[in-house]
């Protein structure tokens, strides 16, 4: 990746984390899970209202790192209007673009649109389990678990 990439990769996740997007509790949420990575101390809870088998209005709340609060704000971004099978599938390509090899990454980047900005998070092993545990704990919540951890 070039440096002036890398560059406007941290610049677009350092804006997420100062301004998320879609930071709120949600009161009509019918689906919701808390997440923690027990790591870093990250903390975040995804809301989802989910109506007609698609994704109606998506939330979090909770404290983390720039990574986890900026993944999980362009995760909500990602999510709204999407079937719940889209969001299970996106699911899969943002987790090969942060733990997969480089030529899978590289292949799921080119699927996920802003979302490739994390393409470089594969880099640092401490900090894939920080830009998962959004996605994790809105799998939960799809799911009807109520809690995800990314402890092993």
């Amino acid at each position: 990746m070039s440096e002036d990439l890398r560059e406007l990769y941290q610049e677009v996740i350092v804006d997420h984390s100062k301004h998320p997007h879609n930071f709120r509790e949600m009161p009509s949420a019918n689906r919701q899970a808390a997440g923690h990575n027990p790591l870093c101390g990250d903390r975040a809870t995804i809301y989802l209202e989910i109506g007609d088998g698609s994704i109606k209005d998506v939330s979090f709340q909770g404290a983390g790192c720039s990574i986890s609060t900026a993944s999980a704000s362009m995760m909500t971004d990602a999510l709204k209007g999407k079937t719940v099978e889209e969001a299970k599938a996106l699911f899969a390509r943002f987790h090969e673009l942060v733990t997969g090899d480089p030529a899978k990454a590289a292949a799921a980047a080119a699927t996920l649109g802003k979302l490739g900005v994390f393409s470089g998070v594969s880099e640092f092993p401490m900090r894939v389990k920080c830009a998962s545990l959004p996605w994790h704990t809105m799998k939960a919540a799809l799911e009807g678990e109520g809690k995800a951890t990314t402890e092993l």
